[in-house]
């Protein structure tokens, strides 16, 4: 009875064998296939939908297509989350700047804030210096404390010189250590032909900049203090009794404009830094060296309604949105999800249809650990088939290694996918065969005995 059970014992095992040989060739494709994916990348390519335009494909204004001349020393026109620069006239002459200067001193003011270095409520020391100031006043006393979000509004709203002084002694100790973290942060975000003197922007011998200049500043404090845009779009200011108006006429007659600076001074003229969301478009007008606020404000105006009317936003995915998953080996996950490092938005002609497409581009999969904000891949728009912009995805989250276990379980996976599985098959078969003889000589001497 013990013989006959190791007979079928061993007959089952040979089967076995032989049926493992029979598959082995099949599992061989399988994970040939995926070892095969785990090497390449994967792309999802995807078309913009119908009535959506395409790019304009660079920098400058589009072949074509113009305002015309602007009445000003200098402008510059652009899409604010790309940066595009959709058209500019004399945009790197050197010009005073005026009270666009203020434009940077509320930069360093809301970095201070985003630190934690400085707070809202914070009581400033008002100065003899700052209360003497010429110029454009909020009419802040002397030896009094006004709340930093009250000298915020004074710059933002009423430009100021008395609020600008304040604010930087109250950052920095004293104007001139402010001036100098001015210009540090001018070359950091590539203002190259910018040199600051004053924080307020009144004349002083020096102080130069360039429409180009203005606008990377305007885009950069936008879009890392979006909050700045609450007090250059307030209308009216009330300090000490005093009314007081904005001073960008724009304000008060287009409800999409919401910022962002004037300035006049004789040697340069009359500059306006004008910002206007329609349709969850964002444009920056630039004008410097006007003849009269009129004139900067027609001109402003007219460069915002030519970039409206010619050019529209393309956004594939929403904000936040995640928009592709990676496979993770040896994590403590499976996968991560990815997310646009920017916005994943493409500025484009309403005279080029159908010619933008963009693609997803990350790898099969990737190996733990995972960093927070490493890049992982990246969406690629394109027109034409040409590559315009690229946008880098990111994980938002770390993956560290996972347990001993399962690294191992998976490292043995990979090993698994480099066997040749067709010697493994022919080895699998030899096996079984040999069992299956061996079963039925046993079984015959079983017999006869």
């Amino acid at each position: 009875m013990r013989r006959d059970s190791f007979f079928g014992l061993a007959l089952v095992v040979s089967f076995v064998f032989l049926i493992a040989s029979l598959l082995s060739p099949l599992s061989a494709s399988a994970r040939a296939k995926k070892r095969q994916a785990h090497a390449a990348g994967k792309s999802v390519v995807q078309q913009s939908a119908a009535g959506q335009q395409a790019s304009i494909g660079g920098i400058g204004p589009a072949a074509g297509v113009s305002p015309g001349v602007i009445n000003s020393r200098s402008a510059m026109l652009m899409e604010v989350p790309t940066g595009t620069v959709l058209f500019e006239q004399n945009a790197d002459q050197l010009i005073a700047p005026a009270s666009l200067t203020k434009i940077m001193t509320l930069y360093l003011v809301f970095q201070a804030l985003r630190q934690g270095r400085v707070h809202i409520t914070d009581q400033v020391f008002i100065s003899k210096d700052a209360w003497r100031t010429g110029g454009s006043r909020m009419f802040l006393q002397v030896g009094t404390r006004v709340t930093l979000k009250d000298i915020i509004d004074g710059i933002s709203i009423v430009s100021g010189n008395d609020a600008c002084i304040a604010a930087a002694e109250y950052l920095s100790g004293s104007t001139a250590t402010f001036v100098d973290a001015m210009n540090v942060e001018a070359q950091k975000l590539g203002m190259t032909h910018t040199r600051f003197m004053t924080p307020d922007g009144l004349p002083f011998d020096g102080q130069l900049t360039t429409a180009r200049d203005m606008a990377t500043l305007d885009r950069a404090i936008i879009r890392t203090y979006p909050e700045v845009l609450k007090y250059t779009s307030t209308k009216e200011f009330k300090f000490n009794n005093i009314d007081q108006y904005n001073r960008n006429r724009l304000l008060f007659q287009y409800p999409d404009i919401d910022g962002l600076k004037t300035g006049y001074v004789a040697a340069g003229g009359y500059h306006l830094s004008a910002t206007a969301n329609r349709n969850g478009t964002r444009l920056l007008a630039v004008v410097m060296g006007a003849d009269s606020p009129s004139v900067r404000a027609r001109e402003a105006l007219r460069l915002l309604n030519y970039g409206y009317s010619n050019f529209t936003s393309v956004k594939p995915f929403n904000k936040d949105q995640p928009v592709a998953k990676v496979s993770i080996w040896k994590g403590q996950k499976d996968e991560v999800q990815l997310y646009p490092v920017q916005e994943a938005s493409f500025l484009i002609l309403q005279n080029q249809k159908n010619l933008l497409k963009w693609q997803i581009e990350t790898p099969a999969d990737i190996t733990a650990p995972v960093v927070a904000n490493q890049p992982l891949g990246k969406i690629v728009f394109t027109v034409s088939g040409k590559p315009e912009r690229s946008i880098d995805l990111v994980s938002r989250e770390d993956v560290p290694l996972g347990s001993w276990f399962k690294r191992s379980r998976q490292a043995l996976e990979l090993s698994v996918h480099t066997i040749s599985w067709k010697w493994l098959s022919w080895i699998l078969g030899g096996l079984a065969a040999i069992l299956i003889l061996l079963v039925i000589l046993t079984g015959r001497k079983s017999g006869r005995r």
